[in-house]
């Protein structure tokens, strides 16, 4: 296969983008059979609160912010794929707080039966986006594999006392969201070949955006938590912000913004299966009104590729913020808030 014939490239595996992800309720079960770290009073982000990454303080000025992520075609497009792959592993530094430094590609490819140009391009995609971030590539490590799969690890630094963590969301505050949701569905249907080209663009778009203007654009401002809304949808994360803060959050379903016809494939039964895990895992930590049926329920767990930053910001700084996220153009909404009330659970309203 060449560049000049169709790619296909979400034919060559039964899972995209961040739905490979292993469902966050088999992960917990694997995780829970781990001895525990050793302490270590460096160590100020880790595995205990399933934050987007890990950070070290290297002295009192210094912290490095360490994340890997990678995953099999979220689009046909080659170079849109290593876009969409590297802006998704840099979130995660972003929604620490942190600026990227460094990356190293990840690579699996079948050499033997897919066009190295192909390769070429998925680089290709990820390397401009990596410049557009301000990172540098330093390497990476690549295998002969069947399944075509990419991503980076990326190292970044942040000033220890500006970490923002998942699980430091303070009660009162608003949830700012700067991405719609709805990607797993769409790009689902990328895969059925059911969207047009324009509908394609768009989601590959929202995808391939970084975060870093969402994450410039909120220093200004008393963020207590933030989180990247990825694989286990915003139900799933939003709950991980909810639990590691010992809170409650309130979400109002109305306000929060989905892609454009993710409703109407849902209801024809475009439900992708990490949605579906994702839904099976939180459904008992969240209080769902009678008024919202089930598809809506499902949309609000999408397995998203590449998402946006969930932030936890001073109510009184909320609507500034979201008024210079606009000004900056990013697309994003005011979906609810953190409570006193049921801590460790979500409430949709």
């Amino acid at each position: 296969m060449s560049l000049s014939e169709p790619i296909k490239l979400t034919s060559l595996s039964s899972k995209g983008g961040c739905g490979c992800k292993i469902g966050p309720a088999d992960l917990a079960q694997v995780l829970r059979g781990l001895p525990a770290a050793e302490p270590n009073p460096n160590l100020l982000v880790g595995l205990d609160t399933s934050d987007d990454a890990g950070v070290y303080k290297l002295n009192d000025d210094l912290a490095l912010v360490q994340t890997l992520d990678f995953f099999t075609p979220i689009v046909d497009d080659p170079y849109a794929f290593g876009q969409i792959a590297a802006a998704n592993a840099i979130s995660d530094i972003y929604a620490m707080g942190g600026k990227p430094l460094t990356v190293m590609n990840i690579v699996a490819f079948p050499i033997a039966t897919l066009d190295k140009s192909i390769l070429t391009e998925i680089l290709r995609g990820a390397a401009d986006k990596v410049k557009e971030a301000g990172a540098t590539l330093v390497g990476g490590h690549s295998i002969d594999d069947k399944e075509p799969k990419f991503g980076l690890a990326v190292t970044g630094l942040v000033h220890p006392d500006k970490v923002r963590a998942n699980a430091s969301a303070q009660a009162g505050d608003k949830l700012i969201l700067t991405k719609p949701i709805g990607v797993g569905i769409l790009t689902t249907s990328i895969k059925r070949g059911m969207l047009n080209e324009e509908e394609i663009a768009n989601v590959t778009r929202v995808m391939a955006t970084l975060n870093k203007t969402a994450a410039e654009t909120m220093e200004a401002y008393d963020v207590h938590a933030v989180t990247d809304v990825t694989g286990f949808g915003l139900m799933g994360h939003a709950l991980e912000m909810a639990k590691g803060s010992g809170l409650g959050i309130e979400i109002t379903e109305r306000q929060v913004p989905v892609l454009p016809r993710a409703r109407e494939l849902a209801d024809e039964g475009i439900i992708p299966g990490g949605t579906r895990n994702n839904y099976a895992h939180v459904e008992d930590s969240i209080d769902f009104p009678d008024t919202l049926d089930q598809v809506g329920r499902w949309i609000l767990c999408d397995a998203v590729t590449s998402g946006g930053l969930l932030i936890s910001v001073a109510a009184e700084q909320a609507d500034q913020l979201l008024q210079d996220m606009h000004e900056a153009g990013v697309e994003a909404s005011l979906i609810g808030e953190v409570t006193e009330q049921h801590p460790g659970r979500i409430r949709v309203i």
